[in-house]
């Protein structure tokens, strides 16, 4: 219950604020990079202690509580404002009106990426016996999927430097997916102990 809410805070979050470029140095990415790759980590965590159907059921209920998230600030968006709220109207539509454009960006990168990455995590899980090389190597695969079809619905036409801005966003992500490694560990330390005990 836990991993899910953290999965869905940070699934929502990351759609309200991708519409923000964030210039840091060389590196031009959205800034719901600091909380999607979030969402990778609770799956594999989900994955590795409660199994693949599971974690598809969370994948699943993502896509779902997005649209339903994405409806309640649409309606939010076309309430009348009260008289003196109205010379905030159009920055607070502007700030939460996360476009078509962006809406179907996020849902077609997020039901193909999540997907992937459960499915490459119990492929690898049944072929390499560290955790490290399932947990990162989905996630870096499936990040690199995710980063590919979101750049391109979400940013074609609007800024001048696609490629380097889907290479900016895959490098943080890859530093993500190494940071969370520990974290990973650290959440399913007890599994293997457990597993051995109930074969025993």
């Amino acid at each position: 219950m836990v991993l899910t809410c953290f999965f869905v805070v940070s699934l929502i979050v990351s759609n309200i604020i991708a519409a923000k470029v964030v210039c840091i140095g060389w590196i031009e990415i959205p800034a719901a990079v600091i909380a999607y790759p979030i969402t990778f980590l609770c799956t594999d965590v989900i994955s590795e202690i409660w199994g693949r159907e599971e974690a598809r059921r969370t994948v699943h209920l993502g896509f779902v509580v997005q649209i339903f998230s994405l409806i309640l600030i649409y309606i939010a968006i076309y309430l009348p404002p009260a008289e003196y709220m109205l010379e905030f109207q159009s920055s607070f539509a502007e700030t939460l009106g996360t476009s078509a454009r962006f809406v179907l960006a996020s849902l077609v990168a997020y039901g193909v990426a999540q997907t992937l990455d459960v499915h490459l995590f119990h492929w690898l899980r049944g072929r390499f016996e560290p955790k490290w090389m399932r947990n990162n190597g989905s996630t870096m695969v499936s990040q690199l999927v995710d980063t590919v079809i979101f750049i391109t619905i979400g940013f074609w036409g609007v800024v001048p430097n696609l490629g380097w801005m889907m290479v900016s966003q895959y490098v943080v992500k890859w530093v993500f997916a190494l940071a969370d490694t520990p974290v990973f560990y650290y959440l399913t330390r007890d599994h293997g102990k457990q597993a051995v005990e109930t074969k025993e």
